[in-house]
């Protein structure tokens, strides 16, 4: 209560202040806020380790951040074996198993992880010692056994699998291997066949080379004092031995193209593109422009209100965001990037869109106002950062690792509101080289590219590893006599037979999904001819989590108890629905074949069905003649989206094959089934869809 009144007599002291202010003159800005920053403690033991504490008694916490400062390295043959130690580490140690590591840490309630070259513990602080004890012994005497590393191995492949139809990883992949080279460090990939050339003597030998206390920084923050700190970290990192000094040479990245491109990676599974308009910038912290970038990205693309969200977003709805960055990086590698994802029909359009923007900037004066609001963010974000400890000691670490002035963010609130309108276009020009731009878009070419070829934007072709390839066969020519007709029959008759697929009256299918949920779901699929449908998820120990049923005339969807009925359109376009077998009821006046295309490397028959104004497609195996794909198109808050399904993994039950593998896709959310069972004409009562 005494909040809420202080609240309510603040605002009327700010009433009453601005009844007497000349709104006709627009007030001044006031001076930036004076920045006090702490100094942290600092000491250095023999091995080379460095710490810096931060003390805070506010609540009775510390947490420890270990950094190791090793150059940028290029890993080649064996790329992988980095991300292949830092899952190892902090798994136990020599002299305590991993499960007796493990379980003490989730006993204290604390927090342990590690890194290839990092670790990072928390905990509270009655317990803190015994973590810092903990942190050491993993750091210097790390478990690394076969079994371990057997396991982390195949959970990468395994990792590595699931992202292969990523479009945004194959985005990422391919964008630092094309700005800065394959054998660049920021470049360079990971990949099955690296991993597989891994072994435990790799991952050991990149232990002992790189994970020591030569350039080591110890981050203390929290409910604890200088003498205490020191003497725990000398009790315990005293032993930990100072390795063999490293000096790597970085090779140069990529120079940027002479002119602007598009570098195309074909996904026949893409719903969207995705799309990023990027070049080779170099930028450190301490350059004299890195407070008026900061300020030029704020406004080009670092918000909500910014050019580029404000274009592609909310004057032509080609999205849901779009944002843009400007890295930088000591070694003198990092990028500017454009970044959005867009749905395939507007891709050409977003391209010219993003550079109309890049180009704006650099051409025209920004507008006081938005000057203004850009600086007021960055002062907030700033005042706001240094309520927290651990700021503190993150700052003073990037100074040490930066190399930057001592007062650099004593004296950055100051830099940032000295910014001017003649700093912005400056720094544009210098930094956001669209001129010299490769415009990277990951999608489906079959739908993307006759359009693209118009913006007159030359396009080079490239697998999914940034391989240049010829221009893909996005269609091939239908071979004679084969119809919309002949491709539905050719389904009926590879499934089984149309008097056995007319057979089935009804479908009960129970399918497990993995990787949706931290715990595994279950879902349960009913279907009865000719349309009705009913779908419920539940997990283990937790019930029904979600439900949604069609009767045929109505239905509705229910999650969490919160039900809500199908609106009159949806019931409309339900109406025609038919979930078991719809190619029995298609009209054949209303499918079509388009094309033979290439899903994933095997040609298929796009057949097109068009169904209360709208246009849907089925992909049909050329050689089996079974539907591997299917989609549709929906709108979602004022947006449109795609929905994909696949299918795969055929499997026969009583003389008819269903799929026993389905993923299915909408925007980002990607739902994988797998089956456990079909049953045919049982277990399905009308109950089941009311």
């Amino acid at each position: 209560m005494k909040n809420i009144a202080a609240i309510i007599a603040l605002l009327f002291v700010s009433m009453a202040a601005t009844a007497q202010i000349d709104r006709s003159v627009q007030p001044k800005p006031g001076p930036a806020p004076v920045i006090t920053l702490e100094q942290p403690g600092e000491f250095s033991l023999k091995n080379g380790l460095k710490v810096l504490v931060v003390e805070n008694h506010k609540l009775p916490r510390v947490s420890y951040t270990l950094t190791i400062d090793n150059n940028p390295t290029v890993e080649g043959d064996i790329a992988g074996v980095s991300s292949l130690l830092g899952a190892m580490l902090g798994n136990g140690t020599t002299s305590i198993p991993k499960d007796e590591f493990n379980e003490e840490i989730d006993f204290l309630g604390a927090t342990l992880n590690f890194g290839s070259s990092s670790a990072y513990g928390s905990s509270l602080t009655k317990y803190s010692e015994r973590i810092l004890e903990l942190m050491a012994d993993a750091a210097m005497n790390p478990l690394l056994t076969e079994e371990e590393f057997q396991k982390e191995k195949e959970k990468a492949i395994e990792n590595l699998k699931s992202q292969a139809k990523s479009v945004d990883a194959v985005a990422s992949r391919v964008g630092g291997a094309l700005s800065y080279g394959k054998k660049h460090p920021y470049g360079e990939f990971i990949t099955e066949e690296t991993l597989n050339n891994i072994t435990l003597d790799n991952v050991r030998a990149f232990y002992q080379k790189f994970f020591n206390p030569n350039n080591a920084y110890l981050v203390v923050v929290g409910d604890i004092d200088y003498k205490t700190v020191e003497k725990q970290v000398k009790k315990y990192f005293n032993k930990w031995n100072k390795g063999i000094e490293v000096t790597k040479t970085i090779p140069e990245p990529y120079k940027n193209v002479s002119t602007t491109e598009i570098d195309f990676i074909d996904m026949p599974n893409a719903v969207q593109s995705n799309l990023s308009v990027t070049s080779n910038v170099k930028l450190k912290m301490g350059d004299p422009d890195y407070h008026a970038v900061l300020i030029a990205n704020k406004i080009l693309g670092g918000g909500f209100g910014s050019y580029l969200n404000m274009n592609l977003r909310e004057e032509h709805g080609y999205t849901y965001g779009a944002r843009s960055s400007v890295g930088t990086d000591r070694y003198g590698a990092s990028r500017f990037n454009a970044t959005t994802a867009v749905r395939n029909a507007v891709t050409d359009s977003a391209v010219v869109e993003s550079l109309k923007e890049i180009k704006r900037i650099k051409a025209e004066k920004v507008s006081a106002e938005d000057l203004k609001n850009a600086k007021a963010k960055y002062v907030g974000d700033f005042v706001l950062a240094l309520e927290r400890p651990q700021t503190i000691a993150n700052y003073a670490l990037n100074i040490k690792l930066n190399e930057l002035p001592k007062d650099f963010y004593k004296t950055y609130l100051t830099k940032i509101n000295a910014v001017t309108v003649e700093d912005v276009a400056r720094v544009a020009n210098k930094y956001f080289t669209e001129q010299n731009a490769r415009v990277i878009i990951v999608g489906k070419g079959s739908e993307v590219i006759s359009n693209l070829e118009k913006t007159g934007i030359p396009i080079k072709y490239f697998d999914e590893y940034a391989n240049e390839v010829d221009k893909p066969v996005f269609s091939k020519a239908i071979p004679a006599g084969v119809t919309a007709q002949t491709v539905i029959d050719d389904y009926i008759k590879a499934i089984g037979g149309k008097e056995q697929a007319m057979s089935v009256k009804s479908t009960f299918t129970t399918a497990s999904i993995n990787g949706l949920a931290p715990f595994p779901l279950k879902a349960e699929l009913k279907a009865m001819a000719p349309n009705k449908e009913s779908m419920e998820m539940s997990a283990e120990g937790m019930g029904t989590l979600m439900k949604q049923k069609w009767n045929g005339t109505s239905g509705y969807m229910e999650q969490q108890g919160q039900r809500k009925d199908m609106s009159e359109k949806e019931i409309a376009d339900k109406m025609d629905s038919h979930p078991i077998f719809p190619e029995l009821y298609y009209d054949a006046k209303n499918v079509t074949l388009e094309s033979i295309v290439t899903l994933e490397g095997v040609d298929t028959y796009k057949v097109k069905i068009t169904k209360n104004g709208k246009d849907s497609f089925r992909y049909y195996n050329v050689a089996s003649g079974l539907l591997i794909r299917s989609e549709s198109k929906t709108e979602a808050q004022g947006q449109e989206m795609t929905t994909v399904a696949e299918f795969s993994n055929y499997t026969e039950v009583n003389g008819i094959k269903f799929p026993y593998s389905m993923k299915i896709t909408a925007g980002p959310q990607t739902i994988p089934f797998e089956v456990s069972s079909v049953k045919i004409n049982e277990g399905v009562t009308e109950v089941d869809f009311n």
